[in-house]
């Protein structure tokens, strides 16, 4: 079973930064429940084909860049907290997060991304 370490970063690595679509559907098939629940400033999503599709259109949208964790991922119970950062490699972010997760059973069951700003 993964820890919730190894499934924030799979969820920001793994899906939200991984442009092969057939390597994006397993990590989600092994990171996620069926029924996931995706929030972000624009939209909710729930369940594996639109996690995908929403994680495609985040991808098409950002040509070139890359995310890539800000710091270590915190860990509550079955909660977990990861800052990232987008931006194009090796250089300075174009946009800041946070990914906050709820696991369930050793699967994210729900994703809250909150966007950062100065």
């Amino acid at each position: 079973m993964a820890t919730i370490e190894q499934l924030m970063h799979a969820n920001l690595l793994e899906v939200f930064n991984e442009r092969d679509p057939e390597r994006r559907r397993a990590a989600i098939a092994r990171t996620y429940t069926p029924d996931v629940r995706f929030f972000d400033p624009d939209q909710v999503v729930e369940g594996h084909g639109a996690l995908n599709a929403k994680a495609q259109d985040i991808l098409d949208g950002a040509p070139g860049l890359v995310f890539s964790p800000a710091g270590p991922v915190r860990v509550n119970h079955d909660l977990g907290y990861l800052e990232w950062q987008l931006g194009p490699q090796g250089r300075p972010p174009v946009v800041r997060g946070v990914d906050i997760a709820l696991v369930d059973d050793g699967r994210i069951s729900s994703v809250h991304t909150l966007l950062l700003t100065d």
